[in-house]
């Protein structure tokens, strides 16, 4: 699957680290031009700037910000011209939940999917995962679970938990997804 990343510090940078090693195309953008260089070498496709990245990117787009959260509204505000109906804006970041709640309702207006994905995971989440808590529409993030499970970090080793026999859940991968925008906190 292809997936573009916005946000190359320690963990956007290790997430598409992870992701290519899985098998996903990745397309990545940052304002520092040397993380995006950086990414191509290992074999990641740069972009120089928003509106190129949107143009590597097929449709549907999946567009994942990994920004921090007191900008992730100044970088959707970049976004929202160059992408359409049926595509996905995911905000990875740690971002307050009626904020998410606020972008979701804004973007479903433009037949925009918003998800929102706290990741957890830091600069280890490369070799062990990232664990996932996801908000969103459930089409959508049915759409991304290929992304969502290469990311977590899987059942490892120890004996299931006890009740959780229920084939294809996924919060013992290390990802659950847990309804609406903005409701997985409650």
């Amino acid at each position: 699957m292809q997936l573009g990343m916005v946000g190359l510090g320690r963990m956007g940078a290790n997430m598409v680290r992870r992701l290519i090693r899985g098998g996903h195309q990745c397309v990545v953008y940052d304002r520092a031009a040397q993380a995006v260089a950086d990414m191509v070498k290992e074999k990641a496709v740069g972009a120089g700037s928003v509106a190129d990245f949107v143009k590597h990117l097929s449709k549907p787009r999946a567009v994942w910000l990994m920004v921090p959260a007191g900008v992730v509204d100044h970088t959707i505000a970049d976004f929202i011209p160059l992408l359409e109906a049926g595509d996905i804006l995911i905000d990875g970041g740690n971002s307050h939940y009626l904020d998410d709640m606020r972008r979701a309702k804004e973007l479903q207006a433009k037949g925009i999917h918003y998800v929102d994905v706290g990741t957890s995971g830091g600069v280890w989440g490369l070799d062990r995962g990232y664990c996932m808590m996801i908000g969103g529409e459930t089409d959508a993030v049915k759409h991304l679970d290929p992304i969502f499970a290469t990311l977590a970090p899987g059942p490892g080793d120890i004996p299931r938990t006890a009740g959780r026999e229920k084939p294809g859940g996924t919060a013992e991968q290390g990802y659950l997804h847990c309804g609406p925008t903005g409701q997985g906190i409650l």
